[in-house]
């Protein structure tokens, strides 16, 4: 574009800023990882709500990275934010940012580098990625907290309309659909799954592309091989199905409003398991935080005793926390069956539990 050197608009935009102050910070320590603090704002005619998450799970989805046996290095904790649209959009898209940092109220302290993150809110997508504004075992040290209150400063900036009528709009990808359509038709399947008296068809490729445990079956000279029927032992037919759903779609819709809270969570508790059986690490994390983020009285025991069956030693740590945070929270879960199954399951975690009832003093 050529022009004579003037200024030169060629878009709009509205911007807010605003401090999301937080006071009675410690008092953070007991949200859970889902957990967090909201904010709303109207903006450009629309309103917003700015969600502060004081203990944010940043799980690493690159599968080269994660190591089975070594859940330390699957997640990292973060104090961060996200944008939630509450009201429906204008216009089909609302180009927006958001800015955030840490500020010192006193100003003894500079104000910490900005993080961002942009997004095209439109009626199928109304939520930003989160913002990572800070890793939570720096914050304390960080200077920032002054009277048990921190302070955020958030900029919304929106942009406004694009004249984009002459450039082509790539359609957002339709993979994870073309596959699910073929997961449910059964075009070209050549393998069926018996489980628990219900049968499953399934295309070998695709599993063993997701699964390295499906990929040693069928292509790693195994009985499987050449088999055209699979019959799985000690499974729910719903949780494979399930499973299978999630190796098509990447999607666990059971574990994302479609079941009751109660049935979403023992969902969770099934996937887990199978998700470590098969490999599936993508799955294992998420269900670990959809658990770690509903731990209550009758669930603790069975959780922990899960998350110690199957190596997930963040989704362990949250337990015995839970567990341990006040004498009548840890005599109300010994007097729970799922404590009897902890003790007749996973002796040696005892031993944990009762260390970190120590060094919490209750």
């Amino acid at each position: 574009m050529e022009h004579d050197g003037t200024n030169l608009t060629v878009t709009e935009a509205v911007r807010s800023v605003q401090l999301l102050k937080i006071d009675g910070y410690c008092a953070t320590a007991a949200m859970e990882a889902l957990e967090f603090i909201k904010s709303r704002w109207n903006i450009d005619g629309h309103e917003w709500e700015i969600r502060f998450y004081p203990d944010h799970w940043h799980f690493f989805e690159d599968e080269e990275m994660l190591f089975p046996f070594d859940d330390k290095l699957d997640h990292s904790e973060w104090v961060a934010l996200k944008l939630i649209l509450v009201s429906e959009p204008q216009r089909d898209k609302l180009r927006v940012n958001l800015s955030c940092r840490l500020v010192c109220p006193s100003q003894h302290l500079d104000p910490s580098q900005a993080k961002t993150v942009s997004h095209v809110f439109n009626r199928h997508s109304k939520c930003s990625p989160e913002v990572l504004l800070m890793l939570k075992h720096k914050l304390p040290s960080s200077g920032y907290i002054v009277n048990d209150s921190l302070t955020v400063e958030c900029t919304i900036t929106v942009l406004g309309d694009l004249d984009t009528a002459d450039e082509p709009v790539p359609p957002p990808s339709d993979l994870r659909q073309h596959l699910g359509e073929l997961l449910e038709s059964q075009d070209g399947a050549d393998v069926i799954f018996h489980v628990s008296g219900e049968s499953f068809a399934a295309h070998k490729v695709i599993l063993a592309a997701r699964s390295l445990v499906f990929k040693a079956k069928f292509f790693g000279g195994m009985e499987e091989t050449s088999s055209e029927h699979v019959v799985i032992e000690d499974m729910e037919a719903a949780v494979f199905k399930s499973m299978l759903h999630f190796i098509y779609t990447d999607m666990a819709p059971e574990l994302d409003g479609e079941l009751e809270p109660q049935a979403a969570v023992i969902m969770a508790q099934h996937l887990l398991a199978a998700a470590d059986r098969y490999g599936l690490n993508r799955l294992k994390l998420i269900c670990e935080c959809k658990l770690s983020g509903g731990i209550d009285i009758g669930t603790a025991a069975t959780t922990l005793a899960l998350a110690e069956q199957h190596h997930c030693s963040l989704l362990k740590a949250k337990c015995l926390e839970f567990v341990t945070k006040s004498p009548e929270t840890l005599d109300a879960v010994l007097a729970t069956d799922g404590y009897a199954h902890l003790v007749a399951s996973c002796p040696l975690v005892l031993t944990e539990l009762l260390r970190a009832a120590c060094e919490r003093k209750i």
